[in-house]
């Protein structure tokens, strides 16, 4: 295993980069996103909340690998193309988002009605309110599954292997096959893809306590 990793480490690294750089990509994207379609879910605009509803139903409810092949061979023939490091971060963006869309929004509801007639009995406009009351309160209270989230999120990168997206996992399919150490591979990338999730997990763990 330790010859693997030796003779194989810039490829490990190429790997571990492109991961990084898509999961960091996604969990920014997809945290905007799923908080605004939270919001957007939450309010009494009926329109918008009918759009944001659809829009997390289909993106929630259709396998990763999917939406990953979609924007890889159906978008570029629409003219837009897509390598597959972006077609993967794309895709993995807008999944994640409709899971977060989910977890934020039973976060808003889980505050009490009361804080949201507080404040507009103070003068707050519903925008006002849920921006500086109802919404912090939320993001508190949803961290510990958030950050379950992120950690998914990382682990489901891997889907970038299927389209040439120079992940670990697409690192770990060029290498076993060239050095013909399948389980040695397997559990170096395993082991890598932990040296990324658990830092990630105390993390949020402490930041829990932190804000509890």
């Amino acid at each position: 295993m330790i010859n693997i990793l030796v003779n194989h480490w810039p490829q490990f690294m190429q790997g571990l980069s492109s991961t990084i750089m898509c999961s960091l990509i996604a969990i920014f994207f997809s945290l905007i996103i799923g908080v605004i379609c939270a919001l957007v879910e939450v309010s009494p605009c009926r329109i918008p909340h009918l759009i944001a509803r659809i829009y997390v139903e289909i993106f929630r409810n259709i396998p990763l690998l999917i939406i990953v092949m979609i924007f890889y061979l159906v978008v570029p023939q629409m003219g837009l193309k897509l390598t597959g490091f972006g077609a993967g971060t794309i895709a993995l963006t807008l999944y994640t988002s409709a899971f977060i869309s989910e977890t934020v929004k039973s976060g808003i509801n889980s505050i009490g009605i009361g804080q949201m007639e507080g404040a507009r009995s103070n003068g707050m406009s519903y925008v006002q309110a849920m921006r500086y009351v109802v919404l912090p309160q939320a993001l508190k209270v949803v961290i510990p599954p958030l950050g379950n989230q992120f950690i998914s999120l990382i682990k489901n990168s891997s889907v970038l292997a299927f389209v040439a997206g120079f992940d670990l996992m697409y690192q770990a399919d060029v290498i076993s096959l060239a050095s013909f150490e399948t389980v040695n591979t397997y559990i170096v990338v395993g082991l890598l893809y932990l040296v990324l999730t658990l830092p990630l997990s105390y993390y949020m763990r402490y930041l829990e306590e932190k804000l509890a």
